[in-house]
């Protein structure tokens, strides 16, 4: 007979925390000057118009706009933001 119970397995039980990738604000969404929209690992969407990309492969909004998800050649994925017409909002 055992003298001392069983002690379950120290082997498993761990996960590296999440690194919260992905989309952050999509196609048609207005984003603000320096609003993050894609983190990402390496260049799964590229830069577009009006974007910049940080050294973690991170893809801001440089202007006020609209984000624009399109499809370029070799079948890369581009995004972009299309500034907000300022004439309009001037009139209105």
């Amino acid at each position: 007979m055992a003298h001392k119970k069983g002690e379950g397995s120290v082997k498993n039980g761990r996960d590296s925390q999440s690194k919260r990738l992905g989309v952050k604000i999509f196609g048609g969404q207005p984003a603000i000057s320096g609003n993050i929209i894609v983190r990402q690992r390496g260049t799964v969407y590229h830069p577009g118009q009006n974007v910049g990309v940080g050294k973690d492969f991170t893809i801001f909004a440089l202007t006020d706009g609209v984000v624009e998800f399109r499809k370029g050649r070799e079948n890369k994925t581009y995004v972009s933001v299309k500034a907000f017409d300022t004439t309009a909002q001037a009139e209105a």
